[in-house]
């Protein structure tokens, strides 16, 4: 059975859209861009769309940006 995409909560997912990491981690988007930039925090382009891997999020922020 699928499941709906459109009703998984930002809380759920693997993979953040740049909007919903800045709203998890309390940054700025110019921030999350100029990490990823850097290469300190990584993404993934599908499509026109970045996003970045609730796992990568933490461990950049564990280890304090």
């Amino acid at each position: 059975m699928s499941r709906n995409t459109s009703n998984i909560q930002p809380a759920e997912r693997i993979a953040l859209r740049v909007n919903d990491a800045c709203a998890v981690a309390g940054l700025s988007r110019s921030k999350l861009y100029d990490l990823m930039k850097d290469g300190r925090l990584k993404a993934i382009k599908v499509g026109g769309r970045r996003l970045i891997l609730r796992d990568d999020l933490k461990s950049l922020l564990a280890g304090g940006c």
